[in-house]
């Protein structure tokens, strides 16, 4: 069996793969746009677009579905304390940290130190958790 850091870890780089997919076409056609001059400048937009994609990929697919592609791959999902759909200030409060990287490790990092060891800090402060998918759900 695969343990829940495991899942979570396999869930975000799957998920940052997906991100990346929609940041490339996105931030070429803002360079397309806004600068068409120099081709091999389209890197400059990336710091630009990529927390803004980051933030409401996480948040609307945690809030809407319960879960995200990487999630739904591994087969976890984010619920608030009582087992239902987490709300839209929850979802952007336990996801503000992975607008960048360093934020995500010490998150995690905090998380451990002060808390379950298999969830953020901010998981922990948002009163949310990242839970197995009910299986009777595949019940045919």
């Amino acid at each position: 069996m695969v343990s829940m850091t495991t899942k979570r870890f396999i869930a975000y780089i799957l998920d940052f793969l997906v991100v990346f997919a929609i940041m490339w076409p996105i931030s070429y056609f803002l360079f397309l746009f806004a600068n068409p001059v120099f081709k091999y400048q389209v890197y400059h937009y990336f710091p630009i677009t990529a927390p803004i994609i980051i933030i409401i990929y996480f948040v609307f697919c945690e809030k809407i579905r319960g879960a995200t592609v990487g999630k739904l791959l591994t087969f976890i999902e984010v619920q608030n304390e009582e087992g239902e759909r987490i709300s839209y200030k929850q979802a952007i409060f336990r996801n503000i940290s992975k607008l960048w990287w360093i934020f995500i490790i010490f998150d995690y990092l905090m998380g451990m130190l002060y808390g379950s060891k298999d969830d953020r800090l901010l998981g922990q402060l948002s009163h949310t958790k990242v839970v197995n998918e009910d299986k009777s759900k595949f019940d045919l």
